[in-house]
């Protein structure tokens, strides 16, 4: 096996599950997160079935589901609250795993920091690689303190803001989708007990997905830019979300100022005709495909990413030869995911085209990544 010491940069759900496969594969793993504060975003996450998939074959799935909400359908809802159709979501993950769970990213992000110290993988917070040399048997790595290191392979998992894909020399850069989300964590009520997504609304669109037994993560699409308008979060939220009824009304009544909610724009990124690695670096994750949650495969294809990467890198072979196969694997996979989300992007700042199906599209994309990964 070429590979025995690897180097993963960026401590988000990519990272740590690259570290732990790559860890429970027998390799010597160091992980360097540049925040010195290490933990998850406290706001909700739909994870579909093949991140579940994921999931379970790091031993995580078990310790995430008590916490999480697993659920079968998709609610399609008039702005008024009507109901407009239940969808059953494709199982991605494979038969014997839920199609879909909602869950709060930082429990998430809680299971798999535990198991990396549970792992002995070492951790080094408020760190990161600021240069690498390819060496013919492994990379040089220079850290922000100036120290240098040696590794055998180096995998940058360090999101769509990634410092190390212009160092690879990618061109690719993030985008404006021309859409903004907010996000709230927020009760609900036991009939709320699928996701829901509200169509012809004032809005581009709202929804939510059960996350606990008594939480949803709720959001709504609107521009990306936040108006100055003097109005806090919280009145902001309910502002948007006026013009949204039957579940919602009880949503919005019930956010406070004290629950967890963030606005952003919505970027994205694919880095389809680029190599994704130069010699023993590679990207992975958000650093090389990141698109708008309108499918709700983020997590999904970032964890596939890792998994699968750990698998490759532990064959006999030669290593970039290996990883050569592995980024034409993940480049065929991940562009179905990319066009079908910016599909459904561009239908929401263009509602007036001909032909939309948003409730097809997403049940085809979803009905391909049924395929293995």
């Amino acid at each position: 096996m070429a590979v025995r010491k690897v180097l993963v940069v960026g401590g988000g759900i990519t990272g740590t599950v690259a570290a732990i496969a790559m860890k429970q594969k027998g390799l010597d793993v160091t992980l360097v997160e540049a925040s010195p504060v290490w933990h998850g975003v406290g706001h909700g996450i739909t994870v579909q079935g093949n991140a579940l998939r994921s999931f379970r074959e790091i031993g995580a799935l078990e310790r995430m589901l008590p916490k999480a909400h697993a659920f079968t359908g998709l609610q399609l809802r008039h702005a008024d609250g009507h109901l407009i159709a239940t969808i059953q979501t494709p199982r991605t993950g494979g038969e014997d795993l839920p199609p879909t769970m909602g869950a709060l990213r930082s429990d998430l992000q809680t299971v798999l920091v535990d198991m990396i110290h549970e792992l002995g993988i070492e951790v080094r917070l408020g760190t990161e690689m600021t240069a690498f040399k390819n060496l013919d048997d492994g990379v040089r790595v220079t850290f922000r303190e100036g120290t240098t290191e040696d590794y055998d392979l180096v995998v940058a998992a360090d999101g769509i803001n990634s410092r190390t894909r212009p160092m690879l020399g990618i061109t690719h850069n993030k985008k404006p989708t021309g859409l903004g989300i907010w996000r709230v964590v927020a009760r609900r009520t036991p009939d709320m007990d699928c996701a829901a997504v509200f169509h012809h609304g004032p809005q581009y669109k709202a929804g939510y997905t059960p996350i606990s037994a008594d939480l949803c993560y709720a959001y709504v699409l609107t521009d990306p830019q936040r108006p100055d308008n003097g109005l806090g979060a919280a009145d902001e939220i309910k502002r948007l979300l006026a013009g949204y009824h039957g579940p919602f009304d009880s949503i919005r009544e019930n956010i406070t100022e004290a629950d967890v909610m963030n606005f952003q724009p919505i970027e994205w990124l694919h880095v389809d005709d680029e190599p994704w690695h130069r010699g023993r670096v590679i990207l992975i994750g958000d650093a090389v495909h990141a698109c708008p949650p309108l499918i709700a495969q983020g997590a999904a294809q970032c964890c596939e990413d890792a998994t699968l990467l750990a698998e490759y890198v532990t064959r006999e072979g030669d290593i970039e030869a290996l990883l050569q196969e592995y980024v034409a694997r993940r480049k065929a996979r991940v562009a179905g995911v990319v066009a079908a989300s910016m599909q459904l992007a561009d239908w929401e700042l263009h509602p007036d085209q001909e032909g939309i199906d948003t409730a097809g599209l997403m049940a085809d994309a979803l009905q391909a990544l049924t395929a293995p990964a």
